[in-house]
């Protein structure tokens, strides 16, 4: 008897609060990107075994000996594609995280992707369409301005139409979660001009499908 479940990076160099951090039950922290945590519960990393099941069902997963050089090719492949984008592409482990900044996303106050990115997420959609075997959880992020209920709401938006976008570049909706966290996952400081403008932005972190007997 087989069960689906995601490769998960354990690192023990940093702690995290006992909080709800989006679908994947994850964060990212530290210079740029930083650092891609894994956790045991959340709805698309091993806690929501349904919908494992349904992803698995629907795309297949892989053979645990072969999740490195899977996503060696997919990491390469985004790379090759974003190039002078303005993404940012990290690798930890088994997972890749994309980051997107919003200035080259979104015009302020705004959920509508900007048409000249357009270009950037067909190519991250072709890439997805590519390796099937990728669960997709899509991250909002805002500044510390304005109010915190309207940065929420607006850091949602913004994840649910890069989700929208990529549906309809062919990604099976399935393998896709969206979530707003708001300003609650700052990587730089809400003090300075440069540091709200980091802070706005949407990731996208790439967790492979994997496969395991018990």
């Amino acid at each position: 008897m087989k069960r689906l479940s995601y490769a998960l990076l354990a690192l023990p160099l940093i702690a995290l609060p006992a909080c709800e951090t989006g679908p994947s039950q994850r964060v990212l922290t530290g210079a740029g990107v930083g650092a891609i945590l894994g956790a045991g519960a959340g709805t698309l990393a091993g806690g929501d075994d349904g919908r494992n099941a349904a992803i698995g069902a629907a795309v297949g997963a892989i053979a645990g000996a072969a999740v490195g050089d899977y996503m060696d090719k997919q990491e390469r492949q985004l790379r090759e594609q974003t190039a002078g984008t303005g993404i940012g592409v990290e690798r930890q482990g088994d997972q890749i995280a994309l980051t997107m900044p919003s200035n080259i996303t979104f015009s302020v106050n705004s959920a509508t992707i900007q048409p000249n990115f357009y270009g950037a997420l067909n190519d991250v959609g072709a890439t997805l369409v590519d390796y099937p075997s990728t669960a997709v959880d899509i991250i909002g992020h805002a500044s510390s301005d304005g109010p915190d209920d309207y940065n929420m709401e607006l850091s949602q938006r913004r994840a649910e139409s890069v989700r929208s976008y990529l549906v309809n570049q062919g990604v099976t909706p399935v393998r896709l979660a969206a979530v707003g966290m708001g300003e609650t996952q700052p990587i730089a400081d809400n003090a300075t001009a440069e540091g709200r403008a980091a802070n706005r932005r949407v990731e996208i972190i790439l967790t492979p499908i994997t496969q395991e007997s018990y």
